[in-house]
């Protein structure tokens, strides 16, 4: 703002009162003489002639008619010319101004200017300046517009009459300069020299300064007006020196002169912004007084304006503001340095303050466009570029985060080009120079860190930047950390080291190897970095290859290690370095632990990257033993984290097997390795899930390091060692190792010690033990194979050697082997224990494991050779080989000589291997051929030890029989039913076939029973053989059936639990801190899985279905007879649990199977709708275990339920929507579980409609024989919710093959009845939902789906629009004490506010009558009818046309809406447009259907004409605009019948109320009012000139101010709906009338409580919103209301006020003092408001006139009446009548033409709605 002084609006109501009393007096002379005229017979008649003249005026019809009238007038002027005064000549000047309108013949204008021509010589220049505004509102605006004959007349006028007037132009100079400069439009033109001759002479009528300053005014405010002004001032603003004092030339008011530069600057007329350019180069260069003493926003406008100039891409452009910029060029040796000197600092400033304030005027991307130009001039560009361009990427980064996604996709562009345009140098030269001082400093700062951070971010980045810059940062990045962790290790823990790793690890990312491997070349050469680059530490390299100057000096105490410069070297150096003193801080942490961790694992981590890109051999000053086993103490502290762990592990094995890094290090030693896979093995335990899959990882990798097995060493010793505290944690660690290990790794064969260890457990007599290796081989085993692949290749031990042999015995030769030497019997006795442990507690998943795998498909390839070796067959399955050995083992016996030694260890090796066998057996399938085989083995077997009185295992041969024997005939009863169904045909084959199928005896069986029972010597174990007799094919019935339910119950709850923890540690994200304690894996959720299936089927196996249909018959039954009743049937329809009051009995009553069933489902579809992995933003360790997890519990999960689908599929089905309706925070979380899962049970989307419906069909059907559900607390409405959700998800396609089973139950509902019934609504909706998907489809060219839907969609609709319709007439729902309990529903009040006296009489009465009886069930009833409106509003209506298709229907329709909806909600209402939300959305949703016009028509005009209308308050007045702006666009008779109101001739009757006939014509103008601001911009403007023609009628015929104070509302209302040259021709009137009613009141001023007040403030607010928009065409007219000079805030010490609204401020401001004084505060912030420029001596903002704009641009615009709605007394205007002028003046520099319209708006609507 300009620094001058101003003066307050108190001031000038106080200093001027002698001059207004000189003025009074004046105009008293003025009437004294006018009065002497009135006794003069002559005058008189003057008088009745002027008067009989002008009324002849309206009987004008064509330019003609005009002519004759000018002639009449000018005659009869003549006349009567010895009279000195021009009677009527308020309406004469009226009527002269509507004569030179554009529009008219030059003929017309010519006569006209005549008329003025004689008035003007008749009164002469005193009765000129007396009566200057009549006469110059007419000839001011002419000039323009006037043609070239005319023109010479009209300036001669000027000349002539109003040049002498000299001083008393003053208040008219900006207004008599805004209507001479259309004349300088082109420098040829015939009047070009006339005109300037007249500014000129107009510019020494005052002062130059005054006058250049009402240029400025006119720059400022007159668009059109700039290139003539600038035209002018080319040549007549003087050349002005720098150090010239101007302000005797341009005026005080630098900053108005600056502002208006400003707004030609940025004009859009290239040719304005060429001559402003121009103008500065002249005038106001960047080193003038102008510019220096300007105030600091002033500097800024200035630039900020001609800068932009650089954005229109204009050449001749630019070069003028380069040279603007650059000065003068008188400086050869140094270019530059005048723009250093003087431009620099405020350009700098200037982009820096937009960069960070954006204005709302501009994109956000306008300084950095600018900022991209200028660097294409590069003596305007590099200097601006080293001090600008840190600050442009900073507010770049802040202007990116405050964005959303989706927006700020310009700025994002702009910011890529200009990254671009920058040389990296120039980027990183200001970057790294405050990194390095962030961390140098006490590491607290970490903005340049951040910022660094967000360009490798955001940016792409070249060759050239990835391979010669960021090597070069890594490296001085690193070596400063080094440096300053040397001096001050406590650093390490610090934001800013923490932050620089973390950009350290994102710059290495773009990095590429051969960057790393050498410094950069300096390009172009330069000795001094040459030097640099040959000799300094990457540090100061930096620094030099930057040239940054101002760096921290590196301490004499601290030298590199190493004299290589190479970045590898002097990189691994520094991370070596700087790993070792952050390890060392761990052991004491102190309260930062979290931060040294953090520390330490980036440090590792940028290590580890850095190997990897490592291709050269490199020699590194390191010790690396020692290092390493710094790192390896830190195991041992208290604060290590797995994190730590991870990366140390992870860097140490990379470091390992490196072979480019000198001298290496070597990890194979037991002490290093015992350390790490110790402190690993900690991270396998139950409570660290988390990290398990990683730490294996690590593990395996240290196993694969080295060539020795330390691994398989320190496991086995923490297993065994009888010092290990807790031996069950280390078998638990083995089994997650074990689990997590690939296959690839053979673990069997690396870890087969620690393996033999667990399975030995499983022998063990000590419990604990046992349950250990159970517990291990239940969770960890991951596969059988893993096991079997060590053990067999020890059985088939090439040392074990045995031959044929044939054993008589009882002259029977029973075929078997002999072995021929001794073996490791105990070792193989051993095995087959082991072996025979697992296949026993392993079942029959190990008999299926090992049939389906081929042995020849193990990853260990010693063992395939052996089984090739011993079978000569390497194709078989294990199980194959397995068996094979076995028999060989039971066969085998040791040869005589070796009898006495082997025999008992043969015995026990015997037993174990037909244990082993008999397991397997019992617990595989295996074809007859095998079987028969192994049962003639077994029988030889068992006849032999029965004879040589081996008693010990023929109890577990007796075993082994009774198995195969059970399979042999199952296999042949299996045969026997297949050949019968083969031969059904065919009865008397398939019989003799039947008979040839039977299971054929083992010759040798027969007789080894007998022989069992009878010898004697085998009596000890005769029992046995017995039970093996008689025994049979057992069958039980399931007595265990009542555990079921409980341990359903039991799964179900254990689910839950584990689940909640899970979730849990999903949810755990602190990386840093301490370890996650997590202790649930997928294998508990999956083992859980397959009890609860298995226990839904059991209990689903025997559940009576004849039971449970009588129990939930009953019980359905009860709950109809209960729900009956008065509205009964409503108040359940959305009610999701309706049977909540009898869940427990219906619970109580479903039969147990069901039961389960249901709770077997709800945790299922829980487990279904929760495990769903979405990966996270960031990695962190436990990831791995945790997606493995979900991933394999859902698919469980999934086969459960496909399962138990198949076995009940509709139970399962409503199950899964009942527990989706219950469960409402899955819906939230998991919004498509339900419906993915139902996708995936049913196989098409008709299936699942079909079972949906079938399931409603059942429960509303009213049939004896219907199906009765035992799901009873699903209820139809739940269904009818699901079936809508799961419509909306189908895709076009789909909905097309829904449609016919979806139709049909439709069709059940409306074609019993017409009456409503409770599921109509919810049916609606569905159908609505479905319908709208089918209509974007082809099958809509199918008739009958087109009539089906008319049909069926119409009925539906009726009998909802009829049950509001029935419901409103018995309670009218929709009033206030049913909104409510409404609110509840619709989530808030009623926007109207609540009155006491809101609701008549006889309205209480009638809602008391209404109520039902039952008045509990009222507040559902409402919310279904409010449910059924919202509908009709939301979705019904707008779809009309699409599903009713025909106009007939949809008419139809609409009509029943409109009688039923509409009209009871708009009946009886004291405010009429107090109407809820719903039914005006359903009204405005009818305006956009052509057809249905008709049937709101009535609704609207009935509204409109109800006098009561306006008593609504401005929000409801609000919400019918968009109604009424259809109806009056739709049906163009409304508003000629409006209009034919508006000009309705008054009342002949003498009876007739004349006060009530001009409120009806009020009310019928703001009717005419509200239409017009109802309606678009320009909408009317056909209908504009009778519109005109019916203000004016007003105006001349009705004198009620009431009347005539709408008609000026009318008047804001078409200033804010119609162009401003629309109004061309409404000027005359307009300004007449208000030059009237100032006039009227400055001669007497209105009493207190005058109903002329209102007019009076009508015209104010008329004017205050003219003074608002500043119009061009109101700008050469607003001089008579209001000072529009600079006189306005510099008074000159003779000065009085001329204008209007100035005098009434001197007049009213001496009336006498009232105490109340609430409505003249009502203007004035506070009281020091208007007295703020003295203090300041700068124009301040008046905070009524203007409000900053909310994005921080310029402030805006708006009324200073715009919150006033009555006054009391003249006092009440005092407030505007003082600052008005002061107000304009200050919103014109201030704002820079912005207005707020919204509060225009909301003050037209306010004056509307009074809300009475």
């Amino acid at each position: 703002m300009s620094s001058a002084p101003s003066v307050s609006g108190v001031e000038v109501a106080g200093t001027a009162v002698k001059k207004g009393s000189a003025w009074i007096t004046a105009k008293a002379s003025e009437r004294s003489l006018i009065q002497a005229y009135s006794s003069d017979p002559k005058f008189k008649k003057y008088v009745q002639q002027v008067d009989k003249c002008l009324n002849t005026f309206d009987d004008v019809h064509e330019w003609a008619d005009c002519i004759a009238f000018l002639k009449q007038l000018l005659k009869t002027f003549q006349t009567y010319s010895q009279f000195k005064e021009i009677p009527k000549k308020l309406i004469v000047a009226k009527r002269l101004s509507q004569c030179l309108n554009p529009a008219l013949p030059t003929g017309v204008h010519q006569r006209a200017l005549e008329v003025y021509i004689h008035i003007l010589s008749l009164l002469g220049p005193e009765g000129l300046k007396r009566d200057l505004p009549l006469w110059s509102s007419g000839l001011f605006p002419f000039f323009e517009y006037s043609a070239t004959s005319v023109k010479p007349t009209l300036l001669n006028i000027y000349e002539t009459h109003y040049l002498p007037l000299q001083g008393a132009l003053r208040p008219i100079m900006k207004s008599f300069t805004l209507a001479l400069l259309p004349g300088l439009e082109e420098e040829t033109g015939e009047f070009f020299e006339k005109v300037v001759g007249l500014l000129d002479k107009l510019s020494t009528s005052a002062s130059l300064s005054f006058f250049f300053q009402n240029i400025w005014l006119v720059m400022l405010t007159t668009p059109s007006a700039r290139g003539t002004s600038l035209n002018y001032l080319s040549r007549r603003l003087p050349r002005l020196n720098p150090d010239e004092d101007i302000t005797e030339i341009v005026g005080k008011d630098i900053g108005l002169m600056i502002r208006a530069f400003a707004a030609a600057l940025e004009d859009e007329n290239l040719l304005v912004r060429r001559g402003a350019l121009d103008l500065l180069l002249q005038a106001i260069r960047v080193d003038s007084t102008a510019i220096r003493k300007a105030h600091v926003e002033d500097r800024a406008i200035i630039m900020r304006a001609a800068v932009g100039v650089v954005l229109r891409r204009d050449i001749s452009l630019n070069r003028r503001l380069y040279s603007w910029l650059l000065g003068p060029e008188e400086r050869p040796e140094n270019p530059i340095g005048f723009y250093k000197e003087h431009a620099l600092g405020l350009l700098y400033s200037t982009l820096k303050n937009e960069m960070f304030s954006p204005s709302g005027e501009y994109a956000e991307s306008r300084p950095f466009k600018i900022f991209i130009s200028l660097l294409d001039k590069w003596e305007i560009g590099s200097p601006l570029a080293d001090i600008l361009v840190y600050d442009a990427f900073k507010a770049i980064k802040s202007l990116m985060e405050a964005h959303s996604t989706d927006s700020g996709e310009d700025l994002m562009m702009t910011a890529s080009t200009l990254y671009e345009a920058l040389e990296p140098e120039i980027l990183w030269k200001p970057l790294l120079s405050k990194i390095f001082k962030e961390m140098s400093g006490d590491g607290s700062q970490t903005e340049a860190i951040d910022l660094a951070l967000f360009i490798l971010d955001t940016f792409s980045h070249d060759e050239e930047i990835q391979a010669n810059h960021f090597p070069t940062i890594i490296a001085a990045l690193l070596d400063l950390l080094d440096i300053q962790l040397q001096t001050t290790p406590s650093l390490s823990i610090s934001p800013a080291t923490l932050r620089c790793l973390v950009l350290l690890e994102e710059i290495l990312k773009y990095t590429p190897h051969l960057g790393l491997v050498d410094r950069t070349a300096i390009n172009p050469p330069n000795t001094q970095k040459e030097e640099a680059r040959e000799t300094q530490r990457p540090y100061l390299f930096a620094c030099s290859f930057y040239e940054i100057e101002d760096f921290e000096p590196v301490p004499a105490s601290s030298q590199p290690p190493s004299t290589s410069n190479a970045p590898f070297t002097t990189a691994f150096n520094n991370l070596f370095s700087l790993s070792t003193r952050t390890a060392r801080m761990l052991a004491s942490p102190g309260p930062h632990a979290g931060a040294v961790r953090e520390g330490l694992s980036r440090i590792l981590t940028l290590c580890e990257r850095l190997l990897g890109r490592l291709s050269i051999s490199l020699q590194v000053a390191w010790d690396p033993s020692a290092w390493m086993n710094t790192l390896l103490q830190t195991f041992e502290y208290e604060s290590v984290t797995f994190t730590v762990v991870d990366r140390v592990v992870t860097l140490i094995a990379a470091l390992s097997r490196s072979q480019h890094l000198e001298p290496r290090l070597n990890i194979n030693n037991r002490a290093s390795m015992r350390k790490m896979v110790t402190k690993l093995l900690q991270y396998l335990k139950t409570d660290t899930t988390a990290y398990h899959a990683r730490a294996v990882h690590l593990i395996c990798s240290l196993e694969t390091s080295t060539p020795d097995s330390h691994v398989e060493s320190v496991i086995a010793q923490t297993m065994a060692s009888p010092e290990s505290r807790n031996v069950a944690e280390a078998y638990e660690a083995f089994g997650i190792l074990w689990r997590l290990s690939e296959d690839s790794m053979v673990p069997g064969f690396r870890f087969r010690v620690p393996l033999m260890i667990v399975l030995e457990t499983l022998k063990s007599n000590d419990p604990g033990l046992y349950r250990i290796g159970e517990t291990w081989m239940r969770c960890s085993l991951k596969s059988y194979l893993r096991i079997l692949d060590p053990i067999l290749f020890d059985l088939l031990d090439p040392s074990i050697i045995r031959t044929p042999h044939a054993f008589k015995v009882q002259k029977r030769d029973l075929s078997g082997y002999l072995y021929e030497r001794p073996f490791d019997q105990r070792l193989i006795n051993h095995l087959l224990e082991v072996l025979l442990s697992v296949v026993t507690f392993a079942g029959q998943g190990f008999a299926k494991a090992a049939a389906t795998s081929a042995v020849k498909r193990s990853h260990h390839a010693p063992l395939v050779q052996r089984v090739e070796a011993a079978f000569q067959d390497a194709n078989r399955s294990y199980l194959d080989v397995l068996i094979e050995v076995l028999l060989r083992f039971i066969q085998s016996e040791p040869a005589p000589r070796l009898s006495s030694t082997m025999k008992p260890l043969n015995l026990l090796l015997q037993s174990t291997a037909v244990q082993l066998l008999q397991l397997i057996v019992t617990r595989g399938e295996f074809d007859q051929a095998l079987i028969g085989s192994i049962e003639a083995i077994v029988i030889g077997k068992l006849y032999y030890t029965v004879h040589t009185k081996n008693l010990d295992i023929q109890n577990k041969l007796l075993h082994l029989l009774h198995s195969i024997v059970s399979l042999s005939i199952a296999h042949v009863e299996n045969v026997r039913i297949a050949a019968s169904k083969d031969t059904a045909a065919d009865p008397a084959p398939a019989q003799e076939k039947d008979d040839s199928i039977r299971y054929t005896l083992n010759p040798l069986m027969v007789q080894t029973l007998v022989d069992g029972i009878s010898i004697r010597s085998n009596r000890p174990v005769m029992q046995h053989w017995l039970d093996f007799i008689l025994g049979a094919i057992p069958q039980f019935q399931p007595a265990l059936q009542p555990a079921i339910v409980p341990l359903n119950d039991c799964i179900c709850r254990q689910l839950t639990s584990i689940l909640g923890e899970i979730t849990n540690a999903t949810r755990f994200s602190q990386e840093y801190g301490s370890d996650l304690q997590a202790s649930a894996t997928e294998l508990d959720l999956i083992m859980l899985i397959n009890g609860l299936e298995r226990l839904v089927l059991l209990g689903l196996a025997y559940t009576s279905e004849a039971d449970a249909i009588d129990d939930d018959a009953s019980i359905q039954e009860k709950a109809v007879n209960e729900s009956s009743g008065l509205l009964g049937y409503v108040s359940t329809v959305f009610s999701g649990d309706r049977g909540s009051g009898n869940a427990n009995e219906q619970s109580n009553a479903r039969v147990p199977g069901y039961r389960s069933l249901d709770d077997g489902i709800r945790i299922l579809y829980l487990i279904w709708g929760t495990m769903v992995w979405k990966p996270p933003s960031v990695w962190s360790p436990r990831e791995e275990s945790l997606s493995l997890i979900y991933n394999r519990t859902r698919a469980r999960c999934r086969r459960a339920l496909e399962h138990l689908f198949r076995v009940q599929p509709m139970e399962v089905f409503e199950s899964i929507i009942d527990w989706w309706n219950k469960d409402t925070l899955m819906q939230e979380s998991s919004p498509d579980a339900a419906f993915e899962l139902v996708d995936i049970l049913l196989s098409t989307a008709q299936n699942a409609t079909h079972m949906i419906c079938e399931s409603i069909s059942n429960r509303i059907s009213t049939a004896a024989n219907r199906k009765a559900s035992s799901n009873l607390s699903l209820t139809d409405a739940v269904l009818f919710k699901f079936m809508e959700q799961y419509f909306q998800r189908l895709e076009g396609p789909l909905a097309i093959q829904v449609w016919s089973r979806s139709l049909s139950l439709v069709k059940d509902l409306v074609t019993n009845t017409k009456e409503f019934k409770p599921q109509n609504f919810p049916a609606l909706r569905c159908m609505s939902v479905l319908s709208e998907k089918v209509t974007q489809t082809t099958a809509m060219e199918d008739k009958r789906i087109r009539k089906e839907l008319q049909d069926n969609y119409g009925k539906l609709l009726d009998s909802c629009v009829m049950f509001v319709g029935r419901s409103s007439d018995q309670g009218s729902w929709i009033r206030r004490s049913t909104k409510e309990a409404i609110t509840s529903t619709n989530g808030r009040a009623s926007p109207a506010p609540t009155r006491a006296d809101s609701k008549a009489p006889d309205e209480k009465a009638e809602d008391s009558a209404a109520l039902p009886p039952d008045t509990a069930r009222q507040p559902a009833t409402s919310e279904l009818l409010f449910h059924i409106t919202s509908f009709i509003a939301r979705s019904a209506v707008p779809h009309l046309r699409r599903f009713l298709l025909e106009n007939d229907k949809v008419i139809a329709m609409c009509n029943n809406i409109v009688y039923y909806i509409v009209n009871p909600a708009m009946r009886g209402k004291t405010r009429p447009m107090d109407v809820e939300p719903t039914v005006v959305a359903i009204i405005t949703e009818m305006t956009k259907i052509p057809a249905s016009l008709k049937s709101w028509r009535t609704v609207m005009i009935d509204l409109l004409s109800d006098n009561r209308v306006f008593n609504s308050d401005p929000e409801d007045g609000a919400k019918w605009r968009p109604v009424v702006k259809a109806l009056y666009h739709s049906d163009k008779t409304a508003f000629t019948e409006l209009l034919t109101k508006v000009g309705a001739a008054p009342s002949a009757n003498i009876f007739t109320n004349k006060e009530y006939e001009m409120l009806l014509r009020s009310l019928n103008i703001r009717r005419l009012s509200f239409v017009l601001f109802s309606g678009e911009n320009n909408s009317f403007l056909t209908q504009l000139p009778t519109i005109q023609e019916k203000l004016v009628d007003v105006f001349r015929n009705v004198t009620s101010p009431v009347v005539q104070s709408e008609v000026f509302l009318c008047i804001r209302v078409l200033l804010c709906r119609l162009s401003p040259h629309n109004l061309t021709s409404f000027w005359p009137v307009v300004l007449t009338e208000l030059y009237r009613i100032f006039e009227q009141v400055i001669a007497a001023l209105p009493a207190d409580g005058s109903e002329d007040l209102q007019l009076v403030l009508a015209a104010c607010k008329c004017l205050d919103l003219l003074l608002v928009l500043q119009t061009e065409e109101f700008q050469v007219h607003q001089w008579i209301f209001i000072t529009d000079t600079v006189d306005a805030i510099y008074r000159p010490e003779d000065w009085f006020p001329e204008a209007m609204l100035d005098q009434l401020a001197e007049i009213a401001s001496s009336l006498p003092l009232v105490s109340s004084t609430s409505a003249s505060t009502a203007f004035l912030p506070s009281s020091s408001s208007s007295s703020s420029h003295n203090k300041n001596n700068s124009i301040s903002t008046s905070a009524w006139a203007l409000d900053s704009a909310p994005s921080g641009g310029r402030p805006m615009r708006r009324p200073l009446l715009g919150s006033t709605r009555a006054i009391d007394s003249m006092r009440d205007l005092v407030p505007f009548f003082s600052n008005v002028s002061i107000a304009s003046y200050e919103s014109v520099y201030a704002s820079g033409g912005n207005i707020d319209w919204e509060v225009i708006e909301r003050g037209i609507m306010e004056d509307l709605f009074d809300g009475r």
